[in-house]
């Protein structure tokens, strides 16, 4: 199951938020004060970005972040994955899977998705891959954090 976040998400979406950021498919943490802030974000209602609860069994499973941002280069809304985290218990039971069929069927409006994923994170690869997702020939720049 799948669903937006609810305000008593706060704690698990943190906790798996530090798992994530903890884990060898980042490239560095991130501090909890960032975890906290995106949260509040999302409970006062942000239209830039979607948090979605993974739910197995009735148990936490993991979560999504999804950034909504207009692209002139697609000709429209572009959604962003911008964290997609399962924990390892869950793994490979088709939650990733999931999750991109329920954005697309959720999100009719978006012209793109995209997303960016370290070269060692080699099963979500392979499934991005699958699901039709490809290279871009672009070299991803930051300024700040």
């Amino acid at each position: 199951m799948i669903r937006t976040f609810h305000p008593e998400d706060r704690e698990t979406f943190v906790r798996m938020a530090d798992e994530f950021y903890h884990s060898s498919a980042v490239l560095h943490a991130v501090p909890r004060e960032h975890f906290e802030k995106t949260f509040d974000q999302l409970m006062d209602g942000t239209p830039y970005l979607i948090g979605l609860m993974l739910v197995k069994d009735g148990r936490d499973a993991g979560y999504a972040l999804l950034q909504m941002t207009w692209s002139n280069e697609a000709g429209g809304l572009c959604c962003w994955v911008d964290e997609l985290y399962v924990r390892p218990e869950f793994q490979g039971q088709g939650l990733g899977r999931e999750l991109f069929a329920y954005a697309e069927r959720e999100l009719p409006e978006v012209r793109r998705f995209r997303l960016e994923v370290t070269d060692v994170n080699e099963g979500a690869v392979r499934l991005y891959r699958r699901l039709g997702y490809r290279d871009m020939d672009y070299l991803q720049m930051i300024k700040g954090e």
